[in-house]
């Protein structure tokens, strides 16, 4: 029962996550959270496996789809965010070593996310200033931010990916969604290499990932279809209504813990 309910909130998590370019793990972790069958290390371990697969299916559908991407620009975000994602999941262990009963690091991400979104929902709201920075220097420190607090939130991406790339590089929203994408492909698989490196995926229920990849691959698919048909105003508006239904189940999920 547990498996058939994974299996529908990642395909719902990353087929909306791969439209607004979030990457599904903002919705994913959130809603395994309120679900409460497994630990924060573990439901932190399935939402960066479910976000890393539907990244490497989603990214190779766009590309098919004719997305044209600066390999270049896309190069100096990945690197920042592999370079993050292992400082963030160190990060992350730390504070779980430090707090092993969960619930701080718990409230820490919640509060984290819901600030990130903020930003991101005011940000879409209207025409906000943007700059046009072009040095490498400059993305590998924005994939830096976002690898890094992708992996410590355990959401695998998130909506402030898209909105700071929009601020900083001047991308349409829709080019934003499939950089954000890319950078997550990579910061989840430094993250996921990290995890199996330092042995933390000892006493993860691993018989869970034949629900969860299998539910990534087909969100990642459907996400990059409906992608191609949607125009930026839609994508925008998907993206405003997922943050706000995300805020609204961190918040949940916080008074919860008290």
């Amino acid at each position: 029962m547990i498996g058939i309910l994974y299996i529908l909130v990642i395909i719902l998590a990353n087929s909306v996550g791969a439209v607004s370019g979030m990457g599904g793990g903002v919705i994913i972790k959130p809603v395994l959270d309120f679900i409460g069958f497994h630990s924060i290390a573990e439901i932190s371990f399935y939402s960066t496996v479910a976000v890393l697969t539907m990244s490497v299916v989603s990214t190779s559908k766009q590309i098919k789809n004719g997305i044209s991407v600066n390999w270049t620009s896309a190069g100096q975000l990945s690197v920042g965010s592999v370079i993050g994602g292992v400082i963030g999941t160190t990060a992350f262990n730390a504070l779980l070593k430090q707090f092993p009963d969960g619930m701080v690091v718990q409230l820490t991400q919640i509060i984290l996310t819901l600030l990130t979104l903020l930003f991101a929902y005011w940000y879409s709201r209207g025409e906000r200033r943007r700059y046009n920075y072009q040095s490498g220097i400059i993305k590998i420190a924005t994939g830096f931010l976002l690898g890094f607090l992708a992996s410590l939130l355990g959401i695998g991406g998130g909506p402030i990916n898209v909105a700071l790339l929009m601020l900083l590089f001047n991308l349409p929203i829709k080019a934003a969604t499939v950089y954000s994408i890319i950078i997550i492909l990579f910061s989840q698989a430094a993250k996921v290499i990290t995890i199996f490196l330092s042995k933390k995926w000892i006493g993860i229920d691993m018989t869970m990932l034949w629900y969860i990849i299998p539910a990534a691959i087909v969100g990642g698919y459907l996400g990059a279809l409906i992608s191609k048909k949607v125009s930026n105003q839609r994508v925008n508006q998907i993206y405003q209504v997922v943050i706000l239904l995300v805020m609204a189940l961190n918040i949940y999920n916080a008074w919860r813990l008290f």
